[in-house]
């Protein structure tokens, strides 16, 4: 994939984790916390279920995760833990501050993984100007979140 269109498309998606927040949060509201997060990795799951079957490979590619390090195997629970935390915190931050504050984190562990080449991503050491980026960002969300 062409890295412009790339970005565009992860942009695009990361305007829907916006929408994410305050749907969740109303699903809550509705539910119950946990029981939100479940309705909600439930639905996730029986989407991609359907979108691995069909896809090359089917589901039986599955069994090539036996042979990784367990950690490989975390994302769900990385992402559920996201997803919780979420339905509780836009309540008090509101959608914009939750999102900030997101980005922020996931900016700042991202730069760190390229700097340490952890998880199998390739080496990217840290710049001067990265650094910058990530004050400056560091900034936005105060700016976002502060009241």
């Amino acid at each position: 994939m062409d890295r412009g269109a790339a970005v565009l498309l992860t942009a695009v998606v990361g305007g829907l984790i916006a929408l994410q927040a305050p749907i969740n949060s109303m699903l809550g509201r509705s539910v119950g916390t946990f029981q939100a997060a479940f309705v909600s990795f439930a639905l996730g799951t029986v989407v991609l279920a359907a979108i691995a079957a069909l896809s090359q490979g089917g589901l039986g590619q599955i069994s090539g995760a036996r042979g990784l390090t367990w950690y490989y195997l975390t994302g769900g629970v990385l992402g559920a833990a996201y997803v919780t935390t979420v339905l509780v915190t836009v309540r008090a931050l509101g959608a914009g501050a939750v999102v900030a504050a997101t980005i922020s984190g996931q900016l700042a562990m991202s730069v760190a993984i390229d700097q340490f080449g952890l998880l199998g991503v390739a080496r990217q050491p840290v710049t001067a100007l990265k650094l910058a980026g990530l004050v400056l960002l560091a900034a936005g969300t105060y700016l976002v979140v502060r009241e």
